[in-house]
């Protein structure tokens, strides 16, 4: 007489149910109280939405895929936080879309570089890494010093991101286009790489 267990193994279609199923209640039991967890969902004390300058420095990371070789988590292990400084906190990127978590590191982790180093040192290092940076292999981009800023868009951005959570006031997307008149892309990305990991500094 044949069990159960040796009906599901010579029936393929049954275990891939089965097996489908079994996944999606793991699945679920680990990811559903995530999204009723605090420390998952609220953001850490000082965190502040990016400003004008600072979406649009994001913008730049993203399109050029600075993700690709620095990730921005830091992972609660003694090597990563005596490196980097204080481990990554979910309620540090509640207001970003997408996150830049991962554990890629062709370059170092830049979840902490905010204030690290003076603007003129990101705009060297931009412009040629190994001026500062003698090993580095990172290319250069001194086309940013060149590209201004289009503010046509920034306000629709600002409302799509306040769509999705970040508290920007009515003021803060009208004063938005004022904020990028005479900047470049170097000029916001170093912003927006000035910001990152600054809200939880004080728990170093």
């Amino acid at each position: 007489m044949s069990t159960f267990h040796e009906k599901i193994e010579k029936n393929i279609g049954l275990m891939i149910v089965l097996v489908i199923l079994t996944i999606s209640v793991g699945g679920l039991v680990q990811i559903v109280p995530l999204f009723f967890m605090d420390s998952m969902t609220k953001p850490v004390d000082g965190l502040k939405p990016y400003t004008a300058l600072q979406v649009i420095g994001r913008d730049v990371y993203v399109r050029e895929g600075c993700y690709l070789c620095h990730s921005q988590m830091i992972r609660p292990f003694r090597a990563e936080t005596e490196r980097y400084g204080h481990y990554s906190l979910a309620g540090e990127f509640v207001y970003d879309r997408p996150f830049q978590w991962g554990s890629k590191r062709t370059g170092p982790d830049l979840h902490r570089v905010g204030g690290r180093y003076s603007d003129e040192w990101h705009r060297v290092h931009l412009n040629n890494p190994r001026d500062v940076v003698p090993e580095s292999i990172m290319p250069g981009y001194p086309w940013f010093e060149k590209t201004t800023l289009e503010n046509a868009i920034i306000q629709k951005k600002m409302r799509a991101l306040r769509t999705l959570g970040a508290p920007y006031s009515d003021e803060e997307i009208e004063q938005a286009p004022a904020q990028l008149e005479g900047k470049t892309e170097m000029d916001a990305i170093i912003a927006y790489l000035q910001v990152l990991g600054t809200s939880v500094k004080t728990r170093r």
